[in-house]
């Protein structure tokens, strides 16, 4: 087999091979395989997969089905299910993948065996099984390598497509190998697996392998190899042959396999039947019944569907494989030997004949969904029992039962994470509401309870538009005189707007659902509704003195009514607007804790991760690093427990946890976390994540905050956070890079993305002042009045900017809490400013040193530069020299290489080095007519080469005008010139 699949494959094979030794070696890729139908892309797989087994790898394949959006996560359910019994595994192997999967219970769910019920409690349902797939592949990866191939990806569900992406995007060191095959000649402008495509070539961890048709040498081969000869068969049927199939192997092989009957038919289509056609009867009906059941067919029941007897089945299917027509396929099943023979034998079906058939599996799946009951598979051999039921009742015209099927379907769906696939047997089912008779009894349910099934899986999906459409479309139908139907939707359609950042019409909908909910006795209703109301005052600044009482409100009621998420809900709120109003306190700290203990209680994750994210968070704005690192420890653990790292919290956490690490000056700890943020990026979110790392790619320096940023930039315009965190860090490299209006940009693009009351801004134009300082100290160098006067000028409007958001809190009128950080960062920016005008004073950045001192390691090395600056410039060279040292220590430390350039610089300038041989002129100096200069002399000459005046050099090397003039007088003597004029055009000519 493997001759014949390298036949004209020997570089994609060799391409995925080298993926396979890239995984071993603990650098996991992906490989997208892409071909026409036919051109041999399982055969190539086919060959890897023996390849894979032969070095030792965990082999699992699973294959998607033609049966469009309905059987969520199929390949993956298939390729677990396959592996549990796959006879090339060892007891030991499948025994490990079985305690895997029992430690994983969203993933055992969709095994034909898995139970459980739909979690109406939680949202986030899709990202722990997305969560547990990388857990279960890095675990198996830890014991071998491993080659997840998922076939046929033109027919993905919808499922399928998010977890494809997700891994190529996450699988990073696992020892793990992805490939994917898919056909190139079906993704159509529209397919939805083609922007999928797109999007996941431009990662750096996806490589694509693309399968040609035969040339006219290879095809020659190929049919030699089918011929089993090494003598090429006759030129004429070579040629004739390959003419026919245009280099597609399986056409070849079809066409050569028909040539000793002469009847080469002039349709391929016909071709292909002409193989049914020479088969009995009995076999043919088989081959129809198998067409009509899909991309696998079980052996039980393709006999009972056949309606053949036990002897007759039997003797058909053994003539249908012996053909070769359907080859076995796991332990009980059958697939066709290529999927253009199931598609050419289904479309020649006569309609009436292909509905019968699928009514008579519809029948059979209907007996593994009894009525009424909930959509468990009643076998181990029909895991999705709901959907192929509702699946073949519609191709059968059976709306009644397809309207049935779907409901549970819908539910069936929930229970395995898959949202969309959900939200289409819903969304299916309502479209029938109409057409079935007494549906609420069919759906076991009323319209208004799967409308809001409808919505739930729509928010579960991530898709909150579509949620508020649902939940609008609810409100204009349901009885305007039922007001508890009518508060619940408001709330529901106030919580997703919110979430959609639609804010204002969030609160006019939650002020609504507040009017229609009774005030006495407190109910889990009002709580509800309490919580969201207080959680959309939060973000309306001209309701903000009302946030207290409410928020007290809240926790009355949802106390009285024992609501612990909305409890928990209410807290977070409070001690949000209390942190914001009057700076954090022991009360928030309990509240949190509280608030913590409460969501674990209700079991609600959204409220969960939320508490989680706050409680670590205070203490990381109080300067509490040492509490805040178990804590957010602890909260990553918990999202990598219930398969939540890549949720929103998720990856907050995660960038809390590296923004501790970074403050601490861990930055090793910090680079391992930043390691999983990615750099090629395509989507706003996945931008967003990839900027974080700028803090530590811009403090170490070198190429690589270059390379993020060119991968960002093109993004930014869209997401006002991106612009904030990436403008404000692509202002900080430019400045360290020595482009000051370059820097300037970025400061302007990323100021106007927030309110003005943002205490984050400070940071923002801390930088811009350092921009215009610079300008304003060059330009008094220089002499150049003008030039200082605009730096100044724009020092004062930049500096008003950060007075504004550090004494203004959401409704512009209370001083706002800025935290420890914050603070030192307008401490930073009013020294930025005196710099600009000249009035720094060693104190100035003293008090920039020791605010950021609360463990800041790199703020506070950064402000020692400037310390041991000023310092300088006002003559108490001791300590500058201490400040100048200590900076150095911790720059060399973290790596920081910007800091540590200019750090070595000032050293120089300022004469605080240690190295006495530089200062004293020794060493690397002994030719040319600059040899017989000091180092000291060379700086002062590559000044005077500059243009400076000696009170400008004396400035700038931190020395007296009348020493300056005394330097100059010995290089004039010692380079035998009698101008500054022939001395400066000296150095230029030996480049000092």
């Amino acid at each position: 087999m493997l001759t014949r699949v390298l036949i004209g494959r020997k570089a994609q094979f060799a391409a995925l091979t080298a993926a396979l030794d890239r995984a071993a070696a603990g650098h996991a890729g992906v490989v997208l395989v892409g071909g026409d139908a036919g051109v041999g892309k399982s055969h190539l797989v086919g060959a890897l997969t023996t390849t894979a087994r032969e070095r030792g790898f965990a082999v699992l394949t699973g294959q998607c089905a033609a049966l469009g959006e309905s059987m969520p996560y199929l390949p993956l359910a298939d390729a677990l299910w396959t592996a549990l019994r796959d006879p090339h595994s060892t007891e030991d192997e499948r025994e490990a993948l079985e305690k895997a999967l029992a430690e994983r219970p969203v993933l055992r769910r969709l095994l034909p065996d898995g139970d459980g019920a739909p979690d109406e409690a939680s949202d986030l349902g899709r990202q722990q099984l997305l969560g547990a797939t990388l857990g279960l592949l890095g675990e198996l990866g830890g014991q071998r390598p491993v080659l997840l191939v998922l076939e046929d990806l033109h027919w993905a569900d919808r499922s399928t497509r998010n977890l494809l992406v997700f891994l190529s995007r996450v699988l990073q060191r696992e020892r793990v190998c992805l490939v994917g095959t898919y056909r190139t000649d079906d993704l159509h402008r529209r397919h939805p697996l083609r922007p999928v495509v797109a999007e996941l070539l431009r990662l750096p961890n996806v490589t694509a392998v693309e399968l040609q048709p035969f040339r006219p040498g290879e095809t020659a081969e190929f049919l030699a190899s089918l011929a089993g000869t090494d003598e090429e068969p006759p030129a004429d049927l070579v040629e004739r042959v390959h003419r026919r199939s245009e280099g597609n192997p399986f056409y070849a092989g079809e066409l050569f396999a028909a040539a000793d009957d002469r009847g080469l038919p002039s349709a391929l289509a016909d071709l292909l039947l002409a193989r049914i056609e020479r088969l009995t009867e009995d076999a043919q009906h088989v081959v129809r019944v198998a067409a009509v059941a899909g991309r696998r067919a079980d052996d039980e029941l393709l006999r009972r569907v056949s309606g053949l007897s036990e002897d007759a089945a039997g003797e058909a299917l053994r003539e249908v494989v012996s053909h070769q027509i359907l080859v076995p396929s796991g332990a009980a099943g059958y697939t066709f030997r290529h999927a253009l023979l199931r598609e050419a034998v289904y479309a020649d079906l006569l309609p009436g004949e292909r509905t019968r058939l699928h009514r008579a599996f519809a029948a059979e799946f209907g007996r593994a969904v009894e009525p009424g009951e909930e959509a468990v598979p009643a076998t181990n051999r029909h895991p999705r029992a709901a959907a192929e039921l509702a699946y073949h009742s519609m191709a059968a015209h059976d709306l009644p039962t397809a309207f049935a099927a779907s409901v549970r379907a819908g539910l069936d769906a929930e229970r395995m994470g898959a949202p969309d696939e959900a939200y289409e047997h819903y969304d299916q089912a309502l479209s029938l509401w109409d057409s079935v008779p007494e549906p609420d009894g069919s759906a076991g349910m009323n319209r208004v309870e799967l409308e809001w099934a409808a919505v739930r899986s729509s928010a579960r999906a991530g898709d909150v538009r579509r949620a508020v459409q649902r939940l609008r479309r609810l409100l204009a139908v349901i009885d305007p005189d039922d007001k508890a139907l009518g508060a619940e939707v408001r709330e529901r359609l106030a919580y997703y707007l919110h979430e959609a950042d639609q804010l204002d019409e969030s609160r006019k909908w939650a002020q609504e659902a507040l009017d229609l909910t009774p005030v006495d006795p407190p109910t889990p209703a009002r709580a509800r509704v309490l919580a969201t109301y207080v959680r959309s005052l939060l973000a309306t600044p001209e309701r903000y003195d009302e946030v207290p009482a409410m928020a007290a409100e809240a926790l009355r009621v949802a106390r009285e009514a024992d609501v612990p998420s909305a409890e928990a809900a209410a807290l977070i709120s409070l001690g949000q607007y209390t942190e914001a109003t009057l700076g954090p306190g022991p009360e928030e700290t309990r509240a949190y804790s509280d608030a913590v203990r409460l969501a674990r209680t209700s079991g609600n994750l959204q409220v969960m991760l939320r508490a989680l994210y706050v409680q670590a968070h205070l203490p990381y704005e109080t300067g509490d690093l040492a509490r805040a690192r178990p804590l957010a420890d602890e909260a990553v653990r918990f999202t990598l427990d219930n398969g939540l790292a890549w949720s929103t919290y998720g990856i907050n956490l995660r960038f809390l946890q590296f923004l501790i690490a970074y403050t601490d000056g861990d930055w090793d700890r910090a680079s391992e976390i930043a390691d999983g943020f990615g750099i090629r990026v395509a989507r706003d979110v996945e931008a967003v994540v990839s900027s974080y790392a700028l803090f530590l790619d811009v403090g170490r320096g070198g190429p690589r905050a270059e390379h993020r940023l060119q991968w960002i930039e093109p993004l930014w315009d869209g997401d006002q956070w991106l612009t904030y965190i990436a403008g404000g860090l692509a202002a900080e490299h430019r400045m360290w890079e020595g482009d000051e209006p370059g820097a300037l940009k970025y400061v302007t693009a990323a100021l106007g993305t927030s309110s003005p009351t943002d205490t984050g801004l400070i940071r923002i134009a801390a930088v811009g002042l350092w921009a215009h300082a610079d300008r304003a100290v060059r330009a008094r160098r220089t002499k150049d009045a003008a030039a200082e006067a605009a730096a100044r000028a724009a020092a004062d409007e930049l500096v008003k900017t950060a007075r504004f958001a550090a004494t203004h809190s959401l409704d512009g009128r209370h001083d706002a809490w800025m935290g420890a950080e914050g603070r030192a960062w307008l401490a930073r920016a009013e020294a930025e400013w005196r710099r600009a005008h000249g009035t720094d004073e060693p104190e100035h950045w003293r008090t920039v040193r020791d605010i950021f001192d609360y463990g800041f390691v790199y703020e506070v090395a950064r402000s020692r530069w400037r310390l041991a600056e000023s310092l300088a410039e006002h003559g108490d060279r001791d300590a500058a020299a201490d400040e100048w040292r200590a900076a150095v220590t911790a720059a060399e430390r973290l790596g920081a290489c910007p800091l540590l350039r200019v750090l070595r610089d000032l050293g120089s300038r300022a004469r605080l080095s240690d190295d006495r041989s530089r200062q004293d002129g020794g060493g690397g100096h002994d030719r040319g007519p600059l040899s017989g200069l000091t180092s000291r002399e060379r700086e002062v000459l590559k000044l005077v080469a500059t243009g400076m005046g000696n009170k400008e050099i004396a400035a700038t090397l931190f020395i007296s005008p009348k020493t300056a003039s005394v330097h100059v007088s010995n290089i004039l003597a010692k380079l035998n010139v009698t101008s500054r004029t022939q001395a400066a055009a000296l150095a230029h000519r030996e480049n000092l």
